[in-house]
């Protein structure tokens, strides 16, 4: 049974449609149903070897989908690289978090798009500048951070979480991808995640919440897409289905 939700579409930033991915012989997605709205928190539930990470990373750019169509805020696109992912607004947050542990909390937040002075043909790191504009947009989200100059190998996972997502929102973000992000975490760094995903939520970004942890997920996400063995199971909204539930369709235990 292939469920979707009664609520009709909204404003959906992105949406995907009949996305099929074929490796050689071996079909890893077939017609899957995607999507995202403005303001939405919106989960990508499967076991392992679902197909969650093929279908991210067809929307980042790094494998073409063999068959369907993204649209990103209505219109049709092809997106060949993460890099083009990221000049039109979609941004990933990995489990890896490519974060460089020695550098500090603002050099890893401009990584790769730092800021510079320059006279004549000498130039060099603003990092006064850096640190400040860090440190603020970091705050306007509501995370509080010692100091940007402290070195990221030496935040918790929580923290090193909250600069990630930070830093996606102040580049422009108009969907935000999070890989697993309360993997490993403690309780009470759990919640401030969670928290961080409800703000970005707020400021009218999209967030596609990738997890195995359904009660974590239920915490925070708006809808819930489910994909099992490849293949699109559902979509359903807030208050449809309890945490036992959406564990079952996970599973397969179950189907509604």
């Amino acid at each position: 049974m292939n469920h979707i939700a009664t609520i009709p579409d909204r404003d959906y930033i992105v949406r995907m449609e009949k996305i099929t991915k074929k490796f050689g012989t071996i079909t890893a997605l077939s017609n899957v149903d995607f999507g995202v709205e403005r303001g939405e928190v919106r989960a990508l539930l499967g076991d392992n070897g679902a197909g969650k990470s093929t279908l991210i990373k067809i929307l980042m750019g790094v494998h073409q989908p063999t068959s369907g169509q993204i649209y990103f805020e209505g219109k049709p696109v092809v997106i060949n690289s993460p890099r083009e992912a990221r000049a039109i607004g979609i941004e990933a947050v990995y489990q890896d978090l490519a974060l460089v542990n020695l550098m500090s909390i603002s050099r890893n937040f401009f990584l790769g798009r730092e800021m510079v002075k320059r006279i004549g043909p000498i130039h060099w790191l603003d990092i006064r500048k850096m640190n400040e504009i860090c440190r603020k947009s970091l705050h306007d989200i509501g995370i509080e951070i010692r100091s940007a100059s402290e070195r990221v190998g030496s935040l918790s996972g929580g923290e090193r979480q909250s600069v990630a997502i930070g830093r996606g929102v102040y580049f422009g973000a108009k969907v935000l991808i999070l890989d697993e992000p309360t993997s490993a975490l403690s309780v009470a760094e759990t919640r401030k995640v969670l928290t961080y995903i409800a703000n970005a939520r707020e400021r009218g970004l999209g967030v596609i919440f990738i997890t195995h942890n359904v009660h974590h997920v239920y915490m925070v996400a708006d809808s819930y897409t489910v994909i099992r063995h490849g293949q699109h199971v559902g979509t359903y909204y807030k208050g449809e289905l309890g945490e036992d539930d959406i564990a079952d369709l996970i599973t397969g235990d179950r189907e509604y």
